[in-house]
């Protein structure tokens, strides 16, 4: 759902520019909470996994495919704050380079696609797991409910923008049919993705999922007159906190998946417009867009320029895209985790100030 430059006029396209910094600023701040020395080049690498997944189209329909847009993904595994962010590295590089969503349309893109869905794919997120039992099974089939709800929530908030400030005269009403039916479509090739990547997570390194730290250990039970209950807390031992596994391991693993996924398996995906590029020349949305203001980069449409070999072409650009992504994102999460404070670093300051 990668909105181009002409669908959305200038104000609308500002206002959405100046929520979407907002939320990155809020994010900012909020992934220094959520990064840690083994977090921060995890985000990097799920921020290089959507990267590749999203060149993956899939049919949903006739004519019509769709991608991942990966903010439920995200969010689960590293945090809302951090999500946020690997979804605007994502979608900034994409704009730049590939030639994927609209320069003028960066604001909205980041705000449709990776605040409404990490939003929106978090809280359903956290309160199903809040209501359900405490078990892998049960965080992967809330995982898959999650994303399923966050692309329509998407194509909702695409269609309020276009309410807004859309450059063409469509009824409003058929604008949200289409968006919203065809993307309930698409949420369910997101949920599949998102519940088998976070399922394979969990199942080999769960201390590794932002989203159910803590949550997955059943609490102590004892059998009184033949039924079991909560142990009273005083009775609980606590637990030795688990000796920190490396993850090398894992992010070599995951970034090996990611070049191939974007270097390989993206050849033979879906060739056929996605659901905003099938709705706007349906309902006539696309009669105002503009040509992408980086139309002529040597990376534009996920090729690489004067290779002729559609394979290698498409597949070397992935494998840059997947390579600039980690290496960008693994960047700023660093520095993000560099500049969180350590407790007692601000009392000290101020002590060696008054002194």
């Amino acid at each position: 759902m990668h909105v181009p430059d002409g669908f959305i006029d200038a104000p609308a396209s500002v206002a959405a520019g100046v929520f979407a910094a907002g939320a990155v600023a809020v994010s900012l701040r909020g992934a220094r909470r959520e990064l840690d020395e083994r977090t921060a080049p995890l985000a990097g690498l799920v921020a290089a996994f959507v990267f590749a997944v999203q060149m993956l189209n899939f049919p949903v329909a006739a004519g019509t495919s769709g991608h991942l847009m990966g903010g439920a993904l995200a969010a689960i595994l590293v945090g809302p704050y951090t999500a946020v962010l690997c979804l605007s590295v994502v979608l900034l590089l994409q704009g730049i380079f590939f030639a994927d969503g609209g320069l003028t349309a960066l604001g909205v893109n980041i705000t449709v696609m990776g605040v409404v869905t990490v939003v929106v794919a978090y809280a359903v997120f956290r309160l199903l797991t809040g209501l359900l039992p405490r078990t892998r099974r049960s965080a992967t089939a809330s995982a898959f409910v999650a994303a399923l709800v966050s692309v329509p929530a998407s194509a909702a908030a695409f269609t309020l923008l276009y309410w807004i400030g859309g450059t063409t005269d469509i009824p409003i009403g058929k604008v949200f049919t289409a968006m919203v039916g065809v993307h309930v479509l698409i949420g369910i090739g997101e949920a599949i993705i998102t519940a088998l990547t976070v399922g394979a997570v969990l199942a080999v390194r769960p201390d590794l999922v932002h989203g159910v730290q803590g949550s997955l250990a059943a609490p102590l039970k004892l059998r009184i007159d033949g039924e079991l209950v909560d142990a009273p807390a005083a009775t609980r031992d606590p637990e030795p906190a688990p000796a920190r596994r490396s993850t090398r391991g894992f992010w070599i693993t995951g970034l090996v998946s990611a070049f191939l996924l974007a270097g390989v398996v993206s050849f033979y995906a879906s060739a056929d417009p996605d659901g905003l590029e099938r709705v706007a020349a349906d309902q006539g949305i696309d009669e105002k867009v503009e040509e992408h203001g980086a139309a002529d980069s040597p990376l534009a449409d996920y090729g690489v320029g004067d290779i002729a070999n559609a394979r290698l072409s498409g597949g070397l650009a992935g494998v840059i895209g997947v390579s600039a992504t980690v290496v960008v994102g693994t960047g700023v999460f660093w520095v993000i985790r560099r500049r969180r404070e350590e407790p007692g670093d601000a009392p000290r300051d101020r002590d060696h100030e008054n002194a």
